[in-house]
């Protein structure tokens, strides 16, 4: 997990810095003359992107993303539908996990709401992100052979709070910490032990939005 929360903050941290070099600065909102305001459906608030995530310590290989489509309703709310896709892996030894292999293929759909509460200057925004995962497990002992699978389906319920640079109608860098606040047996986002959802695993989300209509 610890790895998982760097190599993200890592690639954060890099397409930022290359997004500040590239534009000048602007205000993290959007201007009254933008395309926001007003009724009606508007293309120029349609914008395309995900988080990526990729892991890797040794024992355990993660990696996956959560492509997304979402629309600017004004300068302090985005909304819009995801996809989840998460594959995870953990090599056999008999010292670390009584040479077991384990994998498991996580997939699922959600929504999600972005609420700027401070639009101007301070790019924070509280993420609610509803969500229904299938999870499905594997296990192989590697002295028997013998093999089981389980398959799992819950719902989640995301809440956090992010830090990103919401370029008004061009582009949008975040990372997201958020939490389960549900406690559904077979959630991706929560460690579960004698049928019971018990511990909750923080969620670090990485990701990028690409507006598909630029505002010039």
């Amino acid at each position: 997990m610890k790895r998982i929360m760097v190599i993200t903050i890592c690639f954060f941290m890099v397409a930022l810095q290359a997004s500040a070099q590239h534009r000048p600065y602007q205000p993290n909102t959007y201007t009254d003359d933008d395309g926001t305001s007003g009724d009606g459906f508007k293309k120029q608030n349609l914008f395309l992107g995900g988080s990526l995530n990729l892991g890797y310590d040794g024992y355990d290989f993660n990696v996956g993303g959560a492509p997304e489509i979402g629309y600017s309703l004004n300068r302090w709310v985005d909304v819009g539908l995801l996809v989840n896709l998460n594959y995870n892996s953990e090599r056999a030894d008999p010292d670390y996990n009584y040479n077991i292999r384990q994998r498991s293929f996580t997939y699922g759909t959600g929504a999600f709401g972005r609420v700027y509460p401070f639009p101007i200057r301070v790019p924070i925004f509280f993420q609610v992100e509803p969500e229904y995962n299938w999870t499905h497990l594997s296990a192989k002992d590697m002295n028997s052979g013998l093999s089981s699978s389980l398959n799992l389906g819950a719902s989640s319920l995301l809440l956090g709070v992010g830090y990103g640079q919401r370029i008004r109608g061009r582009s949008n860098f975040y990372l997201a910490v958020m939490f389960d606040a549900l406690s559904n047996y077979g959630s991706p986002y929560r460690e579960f032990y004698n049928n019971s959802a018990n511990t909750i695993v923080p969620v670090i989300k990485a990701g990028f939005d690409i507006y598909l209509h630029p505002s010039r």
